[in-house]
């Protein structure tokens, strides 16, 4: 469209200084007479470009030119700046150069305040490859397949419609419909293996109340933890869920998503760990623990 070609034609020349009828005709794909064209419409839209000839030459801007953003305060254009870097590792190389143009248009330099990788350590970006397959499923509206493994290490294809990439309590999730269950579904992305898209597009919305469809049923858990696992208390509750008893020891109350994931995870903890409440989850922790001193008998 030809106000995009006008935008980018002052971005450039704000970065550059100076460019060529020729290599902007290129870079867009049209004719010389229509880049003097759009220099004529910005001319007479007060925006100070001019041409000048021989060797070196070429269109320009005034050097004083900065470009009107008077409608933004410091603060909005600094959380603009922000927001964009914070988004910037689940967009596409070529939406990464907005980025770079707002840092240009409001004479900034980018301050790069956080920085996202999705891959685990000692991993080589197997994570990262699938959530930019993801993304781009989600955006382009198409079915997505994949392997999963369940919490029980169960492995499954899926044939999915992704629509939502989802952050929560340390871990990334997807929204989808799955087309096997016929409902919505979360799956925890460290979980999908081979994310493959597919030719098949949807037009299915996430639903407005899209928690109460998607979100798993969670069970409040409280547990007793001896003083030497300090470092994993407070690596991995959050301070208001945990009270230090007299005994040095620490009573944490957290709540969960209830499936079999919670007992590998609350026997990690090993010796130093007891499940005081909810009483069934007590009972199950102690059959596991059973079952795992027989293997030692045998």
């Amino acid at each position: 469209m030809q106000i995009n070609r006008l935008f980018e034609i002052v971005y450039l020349l704000l970065e550059r200084k100076s460019i060529t009828a020729k290599e902007l005709a290129e870079k867009f794909e049209v004719s010389t007479r229509t880049i003097y064209r759009d220099i004529e419409i910005l001319s007479s839209s007060n925006i100070p470009i001019y041409t000048t000839q021989g060797n070196g030459g070429g269109i320009c801007l005034l050097d004083e030119y900065v470009f009107n953003k008077s409608l933004l305060s410091e603060e909005e254009q600094n959380q603009i700046l922000f927001a964009l870097q914070s988004l910037e590792k689940l967009t596409n190389q070529e939406e990464k150069t907005i980025l770079t143009k707002m840092s240009t248009l409001f004479q900034k330099k980018q301050n790069n305040w956080i920085e996202i990788d999705f891959s685990d350590w000692g991993t080589k970006g197997e994570t990262d490859h699938t959530f930019t397959l993801i993304r781009e499923a989600i955006l382009s509206k198409t079915v997505g397949e994949f392997t999963y493994y369940n919490s029980y290490g169960q492995k499954s294809k899926r044939k999915i419609e992704p629509l939502q990439i989802y952050f929560k309590d340390k871990a990334w999730y997807l929204k989808a419909y799955c087309e096997e269950k016929q409902d919505y579904r979360l799956f925890k992305i460290a979980r999908i293996r081979d994310f493959k898209l597919t030719n098949k597009h949807f037009e299915r919305q996430l639903p407005t109340d899209n928690l109460k469809k998607v979100e798993v049923k969670t069970i409040t858990l409280s547990l007793e933890i001896s003083q030497e696992m300090a470092f994993r208390v407070y690596d991995e509750f959050k301070p208001e869920d945990i009270t230090k008893q007299e005994n040095g020891n620490f009573l944490v109350k957290v709540t969960y998503p209830e499936s079999d994931w919670i007992y590998g995870y609350l026997l990690s903890f090993g010796e130093y760990l007891k499940v005081q409440a909810p009483t069934k989850v007590q009972a199950i922790v102690q059959e596991k623990l059973k079952k795992s001193l027989a293997r030692y008998q045998t």
